[in-house]
């Protein structure tokens, strides 16, 4: 056998001359670290800790829990655990994927009925049975004939279905104990690693999120390294499941999706409309400060279109079917795209004009599977604030990093804090464009985010075939990271649809054009929104601001005059002057929550003043009624950031 030369993250080297595991380096290099390293990363690729290493040169590193790959791994041998309970405990159960996800994992099951909560309790005892065992994992590889093979003598149809889409001739298993597993990896390397695990729900999901194929059963759980965490984790999940914006959207007004529209279609309420008002007028105000100019365009466009875009050979699948109307056919539009680039072409353009930044809240139509439609956040018709940048390639870093930096302040000035920022680069095979042109527009995304203090991920070969891109996601109040905004580089649709303009020689050049959206969609904010404020969104943004509240009918006219000068200010105002007693009244504005309560009674009606109650219970006492206008203006206003 070759030399193997290891070189360890503290740069020394160790050679070997048979075969080796990266866990046997590690117990011979730091012993200690042994219980909370999880996976090995082995010249730049994800390894487990029993593969053994490639022959040749090695640059090894090891991964804990805190690092995504190896959280991922953690979770996906959880799901392994999971699949491999099931098959214990109902032997005829087949088994379909077992993803990880972003806080726990799932699998999904074809079973001959629902999984019930006792089935649950039964699974996950099952799972701690095979966690105290302490199986070691093993990773296998086939030939997809041997593949196929042990598959069919197994009946698992599903994974059958897996393999035959897998390009590679050799294909890898895992197994633990009696368990198999068609997988790709990488794994944790004995079950007894995962130590604090828990089930979470079982329901139904169609095979690959069709409604065509058959209904599976999906089981979510999760599992972290301590129970301490986990706790954590489910006390964070009970409070957001109080937050759920499908939930609020009901009983604060705000929306509904009512079958017979149609699923995945929104239809939004007065008090929902409202704020989705205040959050538009604010995005066209900003939008004209920055140089942008306002279009709007039709929901619907010719076939010819979508086919010179390319939207016909490539995103059919996600389009609506073609409509005849008279002698031309039509469908929806499921982007903007090509309507902002043939506004562009109306004039002939020079450098000179550059760049011209179009803008519009424009809707767009989706076809989404039923299976992964979601409430706000995943829908088949929504409100994009969507924008096209057309510039020369040197106008493009600066183009950049002023819409991450107009992405940053609107999501600040909606109080969130925490970002985190993706750049993906060039896939691997075909693309638009020329390499070169793709080497610089990668050099400036990243300089535009050292350049803003941005730390970053690459995701290497995870641009699309047109161009590359910065993704940036916020985290709420809960720590969920949420993807909003996306700064898109295309060089496909310039030459696709011959987007040109007249350069400094008098000659034609094809522009750069950047996609930019800052919210994504205004439904899926809309959800993001909701649910970070748990519905008791800021003043600005509330539908009704202040209520008031007259202890008895004979307070009603002092009540008026309130509501009037408030009205006068720009306050969304409402009296709740209901005969019922004044605690139920606030009860109600509280269930609602209304920021403000105004309480009037003969001594406020005498005096000139209100009794001010805050949203939360917390009371302000009595103030002058100038007093609390004054205090209440500023709060009126998004608030001012950097």
């Amino acid at each position: 056998m070759a030399k193997i030369t290891v070189t360890l993250p503290d740069g020394s080297v160790r050679e070997y001359n048979s075969t080796v595991t990266p866990l046997q380096v590690l117990r011979e290099w730091k012993p200690e670290l042994e219980d909370e390293i999880l996976l090995a990363e082995v010249n730049g690729q994800v390894w487990d800790l029993f593969r053994p290493l490639p022959e040749g040169e090695v640059q090894l590193r090891f991964l804990d829990f805190n690092d995504p790959p190896a959280r991922d791994a953690y979770r996906h041998t959880a799901a392994h655990i999971l699949a491999h309970a099931v098959k214990e405990l109902f032997p005829e159960a087949k088994l379909a994927i077992g993803p990880p996800i972003e806080e726990g994992y799932y699998y999904d099951f074809d079973v001959p009925r629902p999984f019930t909560p006792e089935d649950l309790e039964r699974i996950e005892q099952k799972m701690r049975e095979i966690v105290a065992a302490d199986y070691p994992l093993e990773r296998l590889e086939l030939t997809k004939e041997e593949a196929r093979k042990l598959l069919e003598e197994m009946g698992e149809t599903y994974k059958l279905e897996i393999l035959d889409e897998l390009p590679d001739e050799r294909v890898s298993f895992y197994r633990q104990d009696g368990f198999i597993d068609l997988c790709r990896g990488p794994h944790v390397p004995s079950t007894g690693r995962i130590k604090a695990l828990k089930l979470l729900s079982a329901s139904g999901a169609y095979w690959r999120g069709d409604e065509r194929n058959p209904m599976l059963q999906r089981i979510y759980g999760t599992c972290f390294p301590t129970e301490e965490q986990l706790q954590e984790f489910l006390r964070r999940l009970e409070e957001a499941q109080k937050r759920d914006h499908r939930k609020l959207g009901r009983e604060l007004n705000l929306f509904i999706i009512d079958e017979t529209i149609g699923s995945g279609l929104v239809l939004w309420l007065p008090n929902g409309a409202l704020i989705r008002k205040q959050i538009e007028d604010f995005w066209r105000e900003q939008h004209l400060k920055r140089g942008y100019q306002l279009v709007y365009t039709p929901h619907i466009a010719r076939d010819e279109l979508w086919r010179k875009s390319g939207h016909l050979e490539l995103y059919s699948e996600f389009m609506f079917p073609t409509m005849q109307i008279e002698a031309h056919k039509y469908l929806l539009k499921p982007m903007n795209c090509p309507f902002h680039i043939t506004i562009y072409k109306t004039q002939t353009r020079s450098y000179r004009d550059l760049p011209i930044r179009l803008c519009e809240l424009g809707t767009v139509y989706r076809y989404e599977r039923s299976g992964v439609l979601h409430g706000l956040l995943r829908v088949r018709g929504f409100t994009q604030d969507d924008a096209h940048i057309f510039c020369t390639p040197d106008q493009v870093k600066e183009e950049v990093k002023a819409a991450v930096q107009f992405a940053l302040f609107i999501l600040r000035t909606f109080g969130f804090s925490e970002f985190e920022v993706k750049i993906a680069t060039r896939p691997e095979g075909k693309f638009a464009g020329t390499l070169e042109g793709w080497e610089r527009a990668e050099r400036e995304l990243q300089e535009v985010a050292q350049e803003l203090g941005l730390d970053y991920e690459l995701d290497i070969g995870g641009g699309a075939f047109y161009g590359p891109k910065i993704d940036i996601f916020l985290r709420d109040c809960l720590g969920r990271r949420w993807q909003c905004s996306t700064i898109q580089l295309d060089f496909n649709l310039p030459e696709r649809l011959d987007v040109t303009y007249i350069g400094p020689d008098n000659k034609e050049h094809k522009v750069v054009m950047v996609h930019r959206a800052l919210f994504g969609s205004m439904e899926r904010f809309m959800a993001v929104l909701t649910e970070h404020y748990a519905g008791a969104f800021p003043v600005w943004l509330a539908p009704v601001q202040v209520a008031v509240l007259p202890i008895s009918e004979r307070h009603l006219p002092y009540a008026t005059q309130v509501a009037e000068r408030l009205q006068a200010e720009g306050v969304r105002v409402e009296i709740l002057a209901k005969s019922e007693p004044i605690s139920g009244r606030i009860f109600d504005a509280e269930a609602r929550k209304v920021p403000y309560m105004l309480i009037v009674g003969d001594r406020e009606a005498q005096s000139g003043t209100v009794s001010v109650r805050e949203r939360g219970r917390k009371d302000h006492g009595s103030m002058p009624l100038e007093q609390f206008v004054d205090w209440l203006k500023p709060q009126l206003k998004p608030p001012k950031v950097e």
